[in-house]
């Protein structure tokens, strides 16, 4: 290993290093996520004492309850009674307006269920309470619940005018009425749909349905408005919705898992973006038309799609610290548009599903055109290094493939990084051999040194350049095959923790090449490093200090660069650090592919022959070289300091 080859392991290692810190939040994003978390718990609790000095309040006015989940007050025909209802209806008319009937009544179920997934939907806010994914299961085999729950907000909020008063209204806490007597709707052959109205007065309403097809993750999402033109402000030109949930989480490793949930949006006429998963906190302005938002989490998405198109938006995350249970809780705030009719149909769609690259590009589909662009979602690699091109149109597909034949992911992987290094193997023939041509050579580049004191450098350089430039090697034929090679290492890495194939294979001792593998569970934790020991992890890095031993006493350079075998076993011991929480698939593939290598090596050393080689290189030596252009401006600068060429 000469190096050039050493110098393209280390950027390797420094773009991990450098990926890493600025994957990080930094000192002033911490301090923001903090100031923040301090303002929401303020204002948590400002909240919550205005919410019980309400309900003291109201209990004052009305001492007895209802035990049931309704919040109407029990009839009596006492005075007191007729006083309490009479206050209680004045705080509501006050509060809610031509929807102050709509403010009690009893929280109630309806759920809407296929062979893929199960939504229930509330009366109270007419919204989805949870939705399940019947094909997956949590890591501790629960089932799979996206959101659930009163931590939850949707719906709709919106202005009435009335006697010089303007009353906003948020759908979120007002009570719909079931339109259909059916509380479990079972999706088999045909589509079916649960309507839900929000009255203002007679003829007058709003309404929420939803339609669930079969075998769809799509759930249809129709908002009417009946009538509402003479309730709203004249001036109500824009609705605004409002989306909220607490994250839970799915997976084993719940910090690795974090690093891959948050907001996702796609502008109308743009390209898909999203909030940086590292930070503690994260928010931005959406200024332009949106088509839709996802809350994505590692395998797993939800999805807003509006038929037509948001006006603007504004999301945010915070991570919730110190929680088992919920991973981040999402925001977004969106416009639609609103034209204030009698009557008026706004459609939308939800995608609840796996983020699984063929099932989002279908869904993405719009009259056969990739509209939506739904796989973006998942974390590919940069464009700009070709990654999401190798995953996209080179693994994916391989692994798909596969996948139809082979049930054993292990086997999986193991097929695709045996291809993978057969259609490398060029390149790694190539930079064995510039290795070796280096080798060789390498008592004459030490004669060089010897004639040629080291505070002569540049003639050094020179005259090295020189040799080189004789016998026809390029001193970069060791490191440019290793940089051709580097997006599908770094595609590789992008691929497996984010495939959901794996999510919960198992392989080997490892229950869950998605997650990491634990062959001891430490009583501690090792700062970087965790509190487990991964043994995929740590054969790979055994691997690797095998595979630089083995190579080390090819490296050419000397007494050039004395730390320089130091830095090559550094390498190992720090990748044993970082993928030791990493996706155990990812440690299995970097562990075979240089099983592979090695072997690769070992073969080609017995088809390569060092003298053959030097009787080559000597014979290309002789012949008439044409200076480049680079060669002649060496020999320029090299005379314009005094230095003279040897003589032949």
């Amino acid at each position: 290993m000469d190096k050039n080859t050493v110098i393209g392991i280390l950027l390797i290692g420094a773009i991990f290093v450098v990926y890493m810190i600025m994957s990080g939040p930094s000192r002033k994003e911490i301090e923001e996520a903090q100031r923040r978390q301090d303002s929401i718990a303020q204002a948590e609790k400002e909240k919550a004492l205005e919410k019980a000095q309400y309900e003291a309040q109201a209990e004052n006015a009305k001492p007895v309850l209802s035990t049931t989940d309704s919040v109407v007050t029990e009839t009596d025909t006492g005075t007191d009674s007729i006083t309490s209802d009479s206050i209680r209806t004045t705080q509501l008319n006050n509060r809610y307006g031509s929807f102050s009937n709509a403010a009690e009544g009893k929280k109630e179920f309806i759920t809407l269920e296929n062979n893929l997934i199960r939504a229930k939907i509330s009366t109270l806010g007419g919204r989805l309470y949870s939705v399940e994914l019947k094909e997956y299961k949590t890591h501790d085999s629960l089932p799979l619940i996206l959101f659930d729950g009163d931590s939850t907000v949707f719906g709709l909020t919106f202005h009435e005018q009335k006697d010089l008063s303007l009353f906003e209204i948020p759908t979120n806490n007002l009570f719909f009425i079931p339109q259909t007597k059916e509380r479990h709707l079972q999706v088999t052959e045909n589509a079916k749909s649960a309507d839900l109205r929000l009255y203002a007065g007679k003829d007058r309403y709003l309404e929420y349905s939803y339609t669930l097809e079969p075998n769809s993750y799509l759930l249809k999402y129709n908002i009417r408005l009946h009538g509402l033109n003479q309730v709203f402000a004249p001036n109500q030109n824009v609705l605004a919705l409002n989306w909220e949930i607490a994250v839970p989480s799915q997976e084993k490793g719940q910090v690795f898992e974090n690093n891959y949930t948050t907001i996702h949006y796609k502008y109308l006429n743009d390209e898909e973006d999203y909030l940086l998963e590292t930070s503690d906190s994260k928010e931005e302005e959406l200024r332009t038309k949106v088509r839709w938002i996802s809350f994505k989490q590692q395998f797993f998405t939800s999805v807003l799609i509006a038929d037509d198109h948001f006006l603007n938006g504004y999301v945010k995350y915070q991570k919730i610290l110190n929680s088992d249970k919920y991973l981040k809780y999402f925001f977004a705030e969106l416009s639609i548009p609103y034209d204030n009719t009698p009557d008026e149909d706004l459609a939308f769609s939800f995608f609840f599903g796996p983020n699984k690259y063929s099932t989002l590009r279908k869904y993405g589909k719009i009259d056969g055109e990739n509209v939506l662009q739904l796989e973006r979602q998942i974390t590919l690699g940069w464009s700009f290094f070709l990654m999401q091109w190798i995953n996209r149109y080179a693994v994916i597909p391989v692994f798909n493939f596969l996948e139809k034949f082979i049930s054993s992911y292990g086997l999986i992987i193991l097929i695709l990084t045996i291809l993978l290094k057969i259609v490398l193997f060029p390149l790694t023939f190539r930079s064995y051999l510039s290795t070796a041509k280096m080798r060789v050579l390498k008592p004459q580049i030490d004669e060089i040194h010897k004639k040629i004191p080291k505070e002569k450098n540049m003639e050094r350089q020179q005259a090295t350049m020189a040799l080189y430039k004789k016998v026809g090697v390029n001193p970069m034929g060791g490191c440019l095959p290793m940089l051709v090679q580097f997006p599908i290492l770094i595609a590789m890495f992008r691929f497996f923790p984010s495939s959901i194939e794996l999510r919960q294979k198992s392989f080997l001792w490892a229950d869950d090449l998605s997650s990491y593998d634990s062959i001891i569970d430490l009583p501690f934790e090792i700062p970087m490093y965790g509190d487990h020991i991964s043994l995929f992890c740590l054969l790979m890095a055994i691997t690797n200090i095998f595979y630089t031993r083995m190579n080390s006493a090819q490296m050419s350079t000397g007494t050039q660069m004395p730390g320089m075998k130091t830095m090559m076993y550094l390498m190992p011991v720090m990748f044993l650090v970082f993928f030791n929480n990493y996706s155990s698939g990812l440690s299995y593939y970097y562990f075979i592919s240089t099983l592979i290598t090695i072997g690769q090596t070992l073969i080609i050393r017995r088809m390569v022959n060092d003298e053959e080689i030097l009787h080559k290189l000597e014979t290309a030596k002789k012949k008439p070289k044409k200076k480049s252009g680079f060669q002649a401006r060496l020999e320029k600068m090299a005379k314009e300091r005094g230095y003279k060429a040897p003589k032949k």
